[in-house]
């Protein structure tokens, strides 16, 4: 069956950094674009990077360009968000998602991993 695993998160201070993993199973992974998300506590889950199936394209939102880098490795079936110069906006559940190409739509999600950034 499908399953999307993240993991990396942790309680971290400002200005430190994190590397999310994604390990993906059960789909044929680089046919897929993939993307990060975040869903911080009393609101919605939204987009903040995405990468497509051969790696070619990624996209962030404004907030985290020049401090995020999302990447892949399709030889591993896992996608990672490096996280540089942390900031307390950055906390949140990060879920990996993939996303039929062409798609706005994530087809499968991971159940998610904490980032807590203190000040």
């Amino acid at each position: 069956q499908v399953q999307l695993l993240e993991s990396g998160g942790g309680l971290v201070q400002a200005g430190d950094s994190l590397r999310l993993s994604c390990a993906a199973s059960g789909f044929t992974f680089s046919s897929y674009d993939m993307g990060w998300f975040q869903q911080a506590p009393g609101k919605e889950r939204e987009f903040v990077a995405g990468i497509s199936g051969n790696g070619d394209s990624t996209y962030y939102i404004d907030s985290v360009k020049g401090r995020f880098t999302i990447s892949r490795d399709n030889s591993k079936n896992t996608v990672y968000l490096q996280m540089n110069s942390l900031k307390p906006e950055d906390t949140a559940v990060y879920y990996c998602a993939a996303i039929v190409s062409g798609s706005y739509t994530p087809s499968y999600w991971g159940q998610g991993t904490q980032v807590t950034v203190s000040s």
